[in-house]
């Protein structure tokens, strides 16, 4: 069974201060406001390379001092994740109709609300002081998206621009609310200009529980 692995590293933490704060507002949502005012003026606009080492040196006098507190947070969302992880990705590969395709996957920790993911690498982050429930979801949500990357972008993308894609991306992890309840016990909120989406989704899904059927029907949907 595949597994995550939940890691501290801060250099990618600090990369992704420096990313957030040189990104565009997508789907309604501004996540420069995920920085202090102070730390997005060092950092926008600059060179990774210009601002890398002061970076570093800001999250190592902050919260990176906290080793004990951290490692205890670490261990806590390991053993969380561990307890749902088996039955999460045999569900995801039964609803997608398709194996998990990796064995592996790292959750990298930040420190900020901003939690990206990279399917190339399969990676993606999560927030150490998050709530452990809302963590796991951020996890679930994350990991439904690199499994659609893999299996179903190249198509999708074929009839559908880059912004349809990445909003039908987003309001599929509707999902998760539907079939994962009982092994997360926070809803995932989605975004607000998904909702719409989201709702078609819900009723689609609800009459036929068929994935490929489900793609077929937004793409249409999408289309119009």
């Amino acid at each position: 069974m595949p597994k995550v692995v939940f890691k501290f590293d801060l250099e990618k933490d600090a990369w992704n201060y420096y990313n957030c704060a040189n990104s565009d507002s997508c789907w309604g949502e501004d996540f420069t406001r995920c920085l202090r005012p102070e730390v997005l003026k060092k950092l926008k606009g600059k060179k990774w390379s210009e601002v890398k080492k002061n970076t570093l040196g800001m999250l190592k006098r902050g919260y990176a001092q906290d080793e004990e507190r951290d490692k205890k947070k670490l261990k806590e969302l390991q053993n969380s994740w561990n307890k749902i992880n088996d039955e999460y990705f045999k569900r995801l590969a039964k609803i997608t109709k398709h194996k998990i395709y990796t064995n592996k996957f790292t959750s990298y920790i930040t420190t900020i609300g901003r939690c990206p993911y990279y399917p190339k690498k399969n990676w993606f982050m999560t927030n150490l002081f998050w709530s452990v429930n809302k963590s796991l979801m951020t996890s679930a949500h994350e990991l439904m998206h690199l499994q659609f990357h893999f299996y179903f972008e190249e198509k999708l993308r074929k009839n559908l621009s880059s912004t349809k894609f990445h909003d039908l991306k987003e309001a599929l992890t509707v999902l998760l609310n539907l079939e994962f309840s009982d092994l997360l016990k926070v809803k995932d909120p989605g975004y607000p200009s998904h909702k719409k989406l989201g709702i078609f989704i819900e009723k689609q899904w609800k009459k036929k529980k068929d994935f490929d059927v489900l793609l077929d029907k937004c793409v249409k949907y999408l289309k119009t």
